[in-house]
């Protein structure tokens, strides 16, 4: 039986999108890691990464988030699979979350990796948001997110 063609997702009915770029610490090869390898050590729940970085490829894992010290955890699910990879330069995944995230819908993460001294310039697009708020609220948590990751990377020193 012949395999169904790869397929992209239609982004032109959700057009909200949001770019962040950011200097980081580490080397575009140690942050192609992170991203296809090792997210469980920056970002995701340990344990709940499911994740083989190919094409076409899904993913799973969880973030947990505690809104106040000591406070109860909640648990976010992350669903995706990999679009494009180009070893130490590019990792294209699509993004799905629920309620106060991507709200279900489909979305598209493009992180560029491009050397910079020691380190890298990375550059996140984040496009196909069903709205400009849930577009928004997560242009406010990228950032945060980033901070974390140049955090757990970068080089000691």
């Amino acid at each position: 039986m012949p395999q169904e063609p790869f397929r992209i997702p239609d982004l032109t009915s959700r057009p909200f999108r949001l770019t962040t770029t950011r200097t980081m610490g580490a080397a575009p090869g140690v942050l192609y890691l992170a991203w296809t390898e090792h997210i469980d050590q920056w970002f995701a729940a340990p344990g709940s990464v499911r994740m083989t970085a190919e094409q076409a490829e899904p993913f799973f894992f969880e973030t947990e988030y505690a809104p106040e010290p000591d406070g109860p955890v909640t648990r976010h699910p992350h669903y995706g699979r990999f679009l494009r990879l180009e070893r130490d330069r590019l990792v294209e995944l699509t993004w799905v979350t629920g309620a106060g995230g991507t709200e279900g819908a489909e979305t598209v993460v493009t992180v560029e990796l491009a050397p910079e001294g020691d380190g890298s310039v990375l550059t996140l697009t984040h496009a196909g948001f069903v709205d400009e708020e849930s577009c928004d609220r997560t242009a406010d948590a990228w950032p945060l997110v980033l901070d974390q990751l140049d955090l757990r990377t970068a080089p000691a020193g």
